[in-house]
C-alpha cells in the first residue's frame, strides 16, 4: 500500500497537514499476518478483496456499500473524527483494500454474505465467456449490479479483457447514476415543495378533523348523558307501573266481587245512556204533541173563520139525503194537499159516508216517498193543487195515470167543496159501474 492514507483508482492523493485522516494512516499501514497473500487466485479459487486489481477497489467500495453503511463498518476497526467527510472514508477504505487489513477482511466477509446468490448464480460459469454472457444480463437488466459486479470480479475465470470490460461498463453506469441523479434533484426539489403544500393541507385536514373529533365528542357525551337520564327516567316509570300494577292485584284480591261490580257499573252506564236517549226521544215527542196542538188550535180557528163566512162543514144532520153513512161502502179517499186546520173536518165528511179516509200533505212537511204507498191503498184521489208542491203534483198525477186510479184535481180548500167532490166523483164512479 502506498505511505500515503488517501486512495483512488489509479493512483493517490498527496498527503495534506489539515487531512483528518492522518490519526490513522499508521492502522491503515498495519499489515495483517498473512499479508504475503498473492496478489492473482491461484487456479480456480475465486480471488479475495486485496487480490483483486487495485484500480477496481474504487468501484467495488463505491457499488457495493452505501456511505453509512460503510462508516458504520469502519468504526468497527478504526477511529476517525466525527466530522471525517464521506469522501475522505471512501478513500481509505480503498487505500486499505489494497492489502490485507483487518478493513479489507470485514468488507471481504460482508460481500460474500449479502452476496451470496449472486455468487452462487454466476460460480456456474466455467469460462470467460459464460461469465461474460451473466454480467452482460446483469447490466442490461440492471438488477443486481453490486453482486454482479463482486462477483465477476472475483471469479477465476474473469480475464484481463473481461476485467476491464466490466471496468468501463460500471465507470459508465456510475456517470449514468451521476446524470440521473442530477435530474432526481430538480424532481425531488419540485415534489418537496408539493410535499410542504400537501403537509401544510395534511396539517389543516388534521386540525378540522380534531375539531369535529372533538364535536362529535362532546355531541356524544351529551347524547350518553341524555341516554342516562333516560333509563332513569324509564327505570323510575317502570318502577311506579309495576307498583301500580301490585296495588291494583292486591285491590282485586281484596274485594272478591269486584268483577262483579264493574259489570253492574257498566250496565249502570249503559242504562243511564238508554235513559238519556229516551228522554231525548220523550223529549221530541212534547215538542211534536205542541205542535200538533198549535195545529189544532190553528185548525180549529180556520173551521171557526169558514163558519163565520158561510162555508160550513158538513154535519151528519145537514147531508144531503142521498149521503147516507153508507154512500162510500168502505172505500178509501185519499187527499192530497188542503189546509193543515180542515184535515180533520175531512177525515169525518169521509167517515160519515162509510169510508176510510187517508191524508199527505203534499211533500210540505211528510217525504214524497210516502205517498206511493198511499195512492196505492186509495180507491180515490182528491188532490188540492193550489196546497201541494209542484213535485207532489206531478207525483200524483203521473202514479193516478199509470194505474189507472180515478184523480180529481180541486182548487178550493174548503169543507164543504171537498164534500160536495168525493160525493160528485163516487156518484160517477158508480155510474160507470153499474152501466
Amino acid at each position: 500500500m502506498s505511505d500515503t492514507p488517501f486512495h483512488v483508482a489509479g493512483g493517490s492523493f498527496s498527503h495534506a497537514k489539515t487531512q483528518p485522516g492522518d490519526a490513522f494512516a499508521n492502522m491503515l499501514r498495519q499489515r495483517h499476518p498473512a499479508d504475503e497473500a498473492m496478489t492473482k487466485a491461484p487456479g480456480s479459487r475465486r480471488r479475495k478483496l486485496w487480490e483483486v486489481s487495485h484500480k477496481f477497489h474504487c468501484p467495488v467500495v463505491g457499488v457495493c456499500f452505501e456511505v453509512d453503511h460503510l462508516r458504520a463498518m469502519m468504526a468497527k476497526v478504526m477511529h476517525f473524527p466525527r466530522n471525517t467527510t464521506d469522501f475522505v472514508l471512501h478513500t481509505t477504505a480503498v487505500g486499505a483494500c489494497e492489502t490485507r487489513t483487518r478493513l479489507a477482511e470485514l468488507l471481504q466477509k460482508n460481500m460474500e454474505k449479502r452476496f451470496e446468490a449472486s455468487v452462487r448464480r454466476f460460480t456456474a460459469a466455467k469460462t470467460s465467456e459464460a461469465l461474460q454472457t451473466l454480467w452482460q444480463e446483469a447490466v442490461r437488466t440492471g438488477s443486481e449490479i453490486p453482486g454482479a459486479l463482486w462477483a465477476s470480479w472475483t471469479h477465476p475465470a474473469c480475464d484481463a479483457v473481461l476485467e476491464q470490460e466490466i471496468y468501463g461498463d460500471i465507470h459508465m453506469i456510475q456517470h449514468q447514476v451521476g446524470t440521473g441523479t442530477r435530474a432526481d434533484l430538480t424532481t425531488l426539489k419540485t415534489l418537496k415543495a408539493e410535499n410542504e403544500q400537501l403537509h401544510k393541507q395534511l396539517q389543516a385536514a388534521r386540525h378540522e378533523a380534531e375539531t369535529l373529533r372533538t364535536e362529535k365528542s362532546t355531541e356524544i357525551q351529551l347524547l350518553n348523558q341524555r341516554i342516562s337520564e333516560l333509563r332513569v327516567e324509564l327505570a323510575g316509570k317502570e318502577a311506579w307501573t309495576a307498583n301500580l300494577t301490585g296495588q291494583f292485584e292486591l285491590l282485586r284480591q281484596t274485594i272478591p266481587d269486584l268483577k262483579d261490580r264493574q259489570t253492574l257499573a257498566r250496565r249502570a252506564n249503559d242504562a243511564e245512556a238508554r235513559a238519556l236517549a229516551l228522554t231525548a226521544h220523550a223529549n221530541g215527542l212534547e215538542e211534536k204533541a205542541e205542535r200538533l196542538q198549535a195545529l189544532a188550535q190553528h185548525a180549529e180557528e180556520t173551521i171557526n173563520h169558514l163558519l163565520a163566512a158561510g162555508d160550513t162543514p158538513a154535519e151528519p144532520a145537514n147531508l144531503p139525503k142521498e149521503a147516507d153513512s153508507s154512500a162510500l161502502a168502505g172505500k178509501c179517499i185519499l187527499c192530497v194537499g188542503g189546509r193543515a186546520g180542515a184535515v180533520d173536518g175531512y177525515r169525518q165528511i169521509v167517515e160519515q159516508r162509510g169510508g176510510r179516509f187517508l191524508h199527505h200533505d203534499g211533500g210540505l212537511e211528510e217525504s214524497l216517498h210516502r205517498i206511493d204507498a198511499a195512492l196505492s191503498a186509495a180507491d180515490l184521489v182528491v188532490c188540492q193543487a193550489g196546497c201541494i208542491s209542484h213535485n207532489a203534483y206531478w207525483r200524483v198525477k203521473e202514479q193516478c195515470k199509470r194505474t189507472g186510479k180515478q184523480c180529481v184535481f180541486v182548487k178550493s180548500a174548503g169543507l164543504s167543496s171537498f164534500g160536495r167532490t168525493v160525493s160528485e166523483a163516487w156518484e160517477g164512479t158508480a155510474a160507470i159501474a153499474s152501466d
